[in-house]
């Protein structure tokens, strides 16, 4: 591994600061290692067609989700309309 002989200044709020460092010891590495690594690893558009195909995913499942809820309440209405006919009847040979 090559030494790392160049500096890269970044200005950031004393809170981020404060995250960067915590999340850099809870992961066991320095604050530069840690930077280096989130950076290497940061790939907006791989993130987004994630982030697409996630969408997507939703989206379909949403629909199947929201088509059983139809059949659902179709059932229920039709069972309340055989309860209601069924009470009727009662209702008449009493």
């Amino acid at each position: 591994m090559t030494a790392a002989t160049e500096r890269i200044p970044v200005l950031v709020t004393r809170q981020e600061k404060e995250s960067i460092t915590r999340m850099a010891r809870d992961a066991g590495l320095s604050v530069g290692e840690y930077l280096r690594r989130a950076a290497a690893a940061f790939r907006p558009e791989e993130d987004e067609q994630v982030l697409l195909g996630m969408i997507d995913q939703v989206v379909k499942t949403t629909a199947r989700a929201s088509a059983a809820v139809d059949q659902a309440l179709e059932f229920v209405e039709a069972s309340n309309q055989r309860m209601a006919a069924l009470e009727g009847r009662l209702a008449r040979e009493a």
